[in-house]
């Protein structure tokens, strides 16, 4: 008997945060590997890299990842990032849980940001998500509806829900105590979504440690194992240039990532189990 089919969204983060990221998303899109980016508008290097996206319209969905963490805001944010550069995830999700975020700087960014990939790309964009999962926090997820209210929903966009039950994370068995974090972290998000008839994603995954000691490969069938409706898994390939090794840690693990994904060893992973790709 044939196997039943099931269907995935691939979704690479980071786009733009550097041209050897770009390098790698494009070649994944353009070899039908990748079904949505989100792209980092505030990145000097977006606007080239927006140029060499555009030839890739109707490929692959593009978004914005929505960035409050580790980056230069676009504009000036005094309470947040007063010396120009915006804090770690930890002190981000130790604000917002405390309540100690300017709801109208936040909003005010994160406009920017939307207004960025509308410059460059001349149209809205397709979804909303956020580094480091920023956009379901509370305070931020307020600032995420209202944006998706009046510049997405027009267009039929959608955000990305985070939420995934803590009994299939702890049965995939992947850096279960941070995706359980980060699922619960997006509960609110998720309710706010459902109440207001915001399309998004019912399954999340992708979540893992970066180390490399589990083979990506491994993690990959883990990952895409067994997905219910609207399953979506963040990845995160990258070719590792100057730029990248300048402002983060999480390089060689992306180059890890990229050759996975571009590699015949993909496909055939998902084929011998019934598993296509779909759009979101």
């Amino acid at each position: 008997m044939p196997k039943i089919k099931s269907a995935i969204t691939l979704c690479a983060d980071d786009y733009g945060l550097t041209p050897g990221l770009g390098v790698a998303i494009r070649a994944l899109i353009g070899q039908g590997r990748l079904q949505a980016t989100g792209c980092m508008t505030g990145s000097a290097f977006w606007p080239d890299e927006a140029k060499l996206l555009q030839s890739l319209e109707g490929r692959a969905q593009f978004g914005v990842h929505l960035t409050l963490t580790d980056q230069r805001p676009l504009g000036p944010m005094p309470n947040l990032a007063p010396e120009g550069r915006l804090p770690p995830i930890g002190g981000m999700v130790r604000r917002s849980l405390l309540r100690r975020l300017d709801k109208s700087e936040i909003a005010a960014e994160l406009e920017r940001q939307v207004d960025s990939f509308e410059t460059h790309m001349g149209r809205a964009p397709d979804f909303l998500d956020g580094h480091h999962h920023v956009h379901q926090l509370p305070i931020i997820r307020d600032v995420v509806v209202d944006l998706w209210r009046r510049r997405l929903k027009p267009q039929g966009g959608w955000v990305r829900s985070c939420w995934e039950n803590p009994f299939a994370i702890a049965r995939r068995g992947i850096d279960p105590i941070r995706a359980t974090i980060i699922a619960l972290l997006g509960i609110g998000l998720r309710h706010r979504m459902r109440a207001e008839g915001i399309p998004h994603n019912l399954s999340f995954r992708g979540v893992y440690d970066f180390s490399g000691k589990v083979p990506y490969r491994e993690l990959f069938r883990r990952f895409t194992d067994s997905p219910g409706p609207k399953t979506l898994i963040m990845c995160h390939p990258g070719q590792v240039d100057d730029a990248l090794r300048a402002c983060e840690r999480l390089t060689d693990q992306r180059e890890v990532e990229w050759r996975f994904l571009e590699s015949d060893a993909c496909p055939l992973s998902l084929a011998d189990r019934g598993i296509t790709l779909t759009g979101p």
